[in-house]
């Protein structure tokens, strides 16, 4: 794996100050994206038994995120105290950019954890929606373990 730890210097390393840091949200916008797009396209061809590829690039709201971190029940601890759901958007992307950038969790394990907590079919936007918050909550869950 290759050690990106270098782009964390200067980063005080306080919970509070990882959740809340605008250029690991920044970075972790991208990975979020790109493990929901690569998870959803893996799931979607698997619940349609492999007939036909399903190929998707999704951005994730921010409901999506602000409802994961509170599910996971670590918005206080890592968010501001006053934040909204955009900052605590920026809580999870700041969480996930954090992790794998010291080399703590892959993007193929996250993608592996969302694709196996993901439910349903994705026929409506708000059962998708609620089984990105469930995958997404469970992804917090690792990486907090990760990060305590």
């Amino acid at each position: 794996m290759p050690d990106y730890e270098f782009l964390l210097k200067g980063l005080n390393n306080s919970k509070k100050s990882i959740g809340t840091d605008k250029g690991l949200a920044k970075i972790g916008d991208s990975i979020v994206n790109l493990i929901y797009s690569v998870a959803k396209s893996i799931y979607l061809t698997k619940i349609r038994n492999f007939k036909i590829a399903i190929r998707t690039g999704k951005k994730v709201n921010q409901i999506i995120l602000s409802n994961a971190l509170k599910n996971a029940g670590f918005k206080g601890e890592y968010a501001k105290s006053r934040a909204n759901a955009h900052d605590m958007a920026d809580t999870v992307e700041a969480l996930v950019a954090y992790v794998w950038l010291r080399n703590k969790i892959s993007i193929e394990e996250m993608i592996d954890i969302l694709v196996n907590n993901f439910k349903g079919e994705f026929k409506e936007r708000k059962q998708e929606i609620e089984a990105a918050i469930n995958a997404f909550t469970e992804l917090l869950i690792k990486i907090i373990e990760i990060i305590d």
